[in-house]
């Protein structure tokens, strides 16, 4: 709710769909192809990056950026390999700018 509440005072016109878990986020994407994906990593059933991970091998067009507080090496590598980014938490008027920037950097 966050992640909308920021990106939406920013790009009013966007249209946002949520979904509560990795399977959920598949689904969604699979029934309304977007532009973008804001993920996590940290999410109940699938993680994010392995849910991103799916999306990104059905539809790679999709451009993701991963948030989470954990952003170990690991973790930082796991995104960069699956074309994404790492944004850290906690979601801030910044970090916001960074993911709006890299989806604009990506048209």
């Amino acid at each position: 709710m966050l992640i909308r509440t920021h990106i939406l005072a920013q790009r009013p016109d966007w249209i946002i769909s949520e979904a509560v878990c990795g399977e959920d986020a598949i689904a969604l994407i699979d029934k309304d192809l977007p532009d973008y994906c804001t993920m996590d990593i940290n999410m109940p059933g699938i993680s994010g990056t392995d849910a991103a991970e799916r999306i990104l091998s059905k539809h790679p067009s999709i451009k993701v950026v991963i948030f989470s507080a954990n952003i170990q090496e690991t973790h930082q590598n796991r995104a960069r390999s699956l074309g994404t980014i790492l944004v850290a938490k906690p979601v801030t008027e910044k970090s916001i700018s960074l993911t709006l920037n890299y989806f604009a950097d990506s048209k």
